[in-house]
């Protein structure tokens, strides 16, 4: 599961694009408890979630022309200019080039071979997210994408990533992990393959939570979508997929309890 002890390749920050940063806030604050933290008036609006005092996940408005509101997940870069030169080589493209953030970091925004829009950050005084796999925290990031194997070589070759097979029910997932240590504790994420012609290639953030059916229902109370109903997945836990008033997509899992 996430930790906040980030290496190459780590889940280390995640942000909402959104159309309406006021009415996002009220709502991850009503579903997750969230406190909004604005990054202050050189931020152009941009701002922090947090909870109990520590950033968990962050928002500011849609900068590109006909974007759609959605959650953008970061993996961390030692070297973000050599990351950008390997995704253009590895047949992907730059939204952002890297750019110094305030001193706080560098960023930059990609689409990787498939379509599916990640971004890396370079820290610099901000190492990442405070606060991971705890209740209403990030606990999990899974690729959707039409060729599995393809995305994962893809993102080897950026970040070492290592992966492992798991039967699934009606499919094969595959279990990421970053490149050192222990590979179960390294996990942070999967790859799905697309289960419908119309789903979307994308990211997907998974939030833990402490009861994913309570979960849903005051995502419906506060004016969002529940896209699959909680359901149970063996030897994983309870997961629902969402959607917030702005149709940004997101999921949450209540996590089987550890065995041993």
């Amino acid at each position: 599961m996430l930790g906040t002890d980030f290496r190459t390749g780590s889940p280390n920050w995640i942000d909402l694009g959104s159309p309406d940063t006021d009415a996002a806030a009220a709502f991850y604050g009503a579903v997750f408890g969230w406190q909004f933290v604005s990054a202050g008036p050189q931020a152009g609006g941009y701002g922090f979630f947090q909870k109990d005092g520590r950033t968990v996940g962050a928002v500011g408005p849609l900068t590109e022309e006909g974007a759609a509101s959605a959650w953008t997940t970061y993996f961390q870069s030692d070297d973000i200019q050599a990351t950008a030169r390997e995704v253009v080589a590895g047949g992907g493209g730059v939204r952002a080039e890297p750019m110094d953030v305030m001193g706080e970091g560098w960023m930059a925004q990609f689409t990787d071979p498939q379509g599916a829009r990640f971004a890396v950050w370079q820290p610099g005084r901000t190492k990442g997210l405070e606060l991971t796999s705890k209740d209403n925290t990030l606990v999990w990031v899974e690729l959707h994408v039409g060729d599995p194997e393809a995305a994962i070589g893809f993102y080897r070759a950026l970040f070492g990533w290592r992966s492992q097979e798991m039967e699934a029910p009606g499919m094969t997932y595959r279990v990421l992990s970053i490149e050192e240590g222990d590979q179960q504790e390294g996990s942070f994420g999967g790859v799905a393959p697309l289960q419908d012609e119309r789903e979307e290639t994308r990211w997907v953030p998974y939030f833990a939570v402490a009861d994913a059916d309570a979960t849903a229902a005051a995502v419906q109370g506060n004016g969002g979508t529940v896209l699959m109903p909680a359901t149970d997945v063996p030897d994983v836990g309870r997961i629902a997929w969402l959607a917030d008033p702005g149709q940004a997509v997101f999921a949450v899992l209540k996590p089987n309890p550890r065995q041993g």
